[in-house]
């Protein structure tokens, strides 16, 4: 068995932070690099590059010339308008993670190469003994699968120096407030006059495509942060929420093994609701079931009550949801009202809007999501990031699967940019490529070089009448699998597209409504 990491226990982040500033965070003096960050002892391939953090020996990776001036960091997260509640939760999440980058620390981790976390994994030394239907309370120490993946209860290392490669990171974050034409607008502002380095931005899939092309036709290394419908193959963006195959289908086995095949689909009206209720339709008849029923809900519905009446009559055995945003929320209460009692499945409600929080039990009793992150994780890790977090923001109404992803993908980015030696995009886009896993609160992570994708640590979580959250069963380690099957290697083929389930061979036949 490979020797644990030693864990440098002589210092530790500070609990106590503070925001510098609302719109520039973190344009303070830096200090020069100062040593290196140690890993995991089984990670043999690796080199030290700027001296400042752990790289591969990939031979088109170089160390540059130290550029000057702080890094300018753009972000376009809704503050205000109808994805508010998640956008600001994204926002206090980039933060954090400047916050932390500019004080001198990091995200354990560093390059794995294409074979990712796969190298380390270990079958168990003794089956495991939870049944699937158990609540797993150690949070990666034992799975349903046979595999042990060990967590340690520290996630941040020293990173050697404040900031990266000797600049601080500096924050530029205009509220584009829910309007797409609002992302376009400071978009193209971002790129051409303030000169940003990187940029992290959108909630709604709407949004991201609204300015991924302006991304694309200036070459700007952009980050998506959030989870979505899937399929976004594009040379410069780098998407790090969870996908369909990471949460649809493993949600859809588990609610048709457990309460039966028959599914009534509400999903929002545009392409995140469409092409996500499309996944569900083409898994359906794989998992031996059927969608019996499907609405498209425009986003400014907020009353409820023809739907309640139709899925009434239907009598499906379980409700897939794919509604968002503060209109939508609405359903529950109201659906509660009218008696309806029908287990739900997810991919986004409670992860991301907390509805647990916001509504009465039992509005959202037997509602099941499979999700990358909750604030819930009862892990000592993840106990401690929530320290961190409510230590910056004690008014945060719930720490949200977006604010981990925004996180996450700063941390992410900074690494990148240590190991490209240099902020310039083509360069951070190849260290990108080259296979970064880093240990995140919710567990590891890795980004995939053919996708820019994340493989992800997902659990699926169960609210019961109480509203109190329970994590029924966990998958470790899910791939990005879904565009590598339809060829997509970003990194030998460049591209800029989104691919949807019915240019799937294999799912094509199954896509057509019902």
């Amino acid at each position: 068995m490979p020797k644990p990491r030693e864990k440098d226990m002589s210092a530790k982040p500070d609990d106590n932070f503070s925001v510098t500033s609302e719109q520039n965070v973190g344009a303070s003096p830096v200090n020069t690099p100062k040593g290196s960050v140690s890993r995991r002892d089984f990670i043999k391939t690796t080199a030290v590059a700027g001296a400042a953090t752990a790289v591969s020996s990939f031979p088109y990776i170089r160390a540059k010339a130290a550029d000057t001036g702080s890094i300018k960091f753009g972000l376009l997260e809704d503050r205000s308008g109808n994805f508010a509640i998640f956008g600001l939760n994204k926002w206090h999440g980039t933060q954090l993670a400047i916050k932390e980058i500019n004080d001198g620390w990091t995200l354990d981790g560093g390059v794995q190469g294409p074979g990712g976390p796969g190298v380390f994994a270990k079958t168990a030394e003794h089956a495991p003994t939870e049944n699937i239907k158990d609540v797993v309370e150690r949070g990666g120490d034992e799975t349903v699968d046979a595999t042990v993946w060990k967590q340690g209860d520290e996630y941040l290392v020293q990173s050697g120096e404040k900031g990266v490669l000797g600049r601080p990171i500096e924050l530029i974050a205009p509220d584009p407030q829910s309007d797409n034409t609002q992302f376009q607008t400071l978009s193209r502002r971002l790129i051409l006059e303030d000169k940003v380095d990187v940029v992290m931005a959108g909630f709604a899939s709407a949004e991201r495509e609204a300015i991924r092309p302006i991304m694309y036709q200036n070459k700007m290394l952009y980050f998506y942060n959030n989870q979505y419908e899937g399929g976004v193959a594009d040379k410069y963006t780098f998407c790090t929420g969870a996908i369909p195959e990471q949460q649809i289908v493993p949600v859809m086995q588990y609610m048709i093994k457990n309460f039966g095949p028959k599914i009534y689909t509400l999903a929002a009206d545009y392409n995140f609701g469409q092409l996500s209720a499309a996944w569900t339709r083409a898994m359906a008849p794989l998992l031996n079931a059927s969608v019996i029923g499907e609405e498209f809900i425009p986003l400014s519905v907020s009353q409820f009550s023809s739907s309640i009446a139709r899925i009434q009559q239907a009598k499906p055995d379980w409700l897939m949801m794919y509604i968002t945003g503060q209109n939508h929320s609405n359903y529950y209460p109201q659906a509660n009202a009218a008696g309806i009692k029908i287990p739900m499945g997810s991919s986004i409600n409670i992860a991301q809007g907390y509805e647990h929080r916001r509504f009465q039990p039992p509005s959202l009793d037997r509602f099941h999501v499979t999700a990358s992150y909750m604030e819930e994780i009862p892990t000592p890790r993840n106990r401690k990031f929530v320290q961190r977090w409510r230590a910056m923001f004690p008014d945060e109404p719930y720490m949200a699967m977006e604010g981990h992803s925004a996180y996450v993908a700063t941390h992410l980015y900074a690494k990148a940019v240590r190991l490209a030696g240099t902020t310039q995009k083509e360069t951070v886009v190849e260290a990108l490529e080259s296979g970064i896993g880093v240990e995140a609160p919710a567990g590891w992570v890795l980004m995939d070089p053919a996708t820019h994708h994340l493989s992800q640590y997902i659990r699926l979580a169960r609210c019961d009448e109480k509203h109190n959250i329970q994590f029924v069963t966990e998958w470790p380690h899910i791939e990005p699998w879904w565009t590598r099957r339809l060829g997509v290697n970003l990194v030998r083929h460049p591209e800029s597209k989104q691919y949807i389930p019915d240019e799937d061979p294999f799912f094509k036949k199954f896509t057509k409504k019902t």
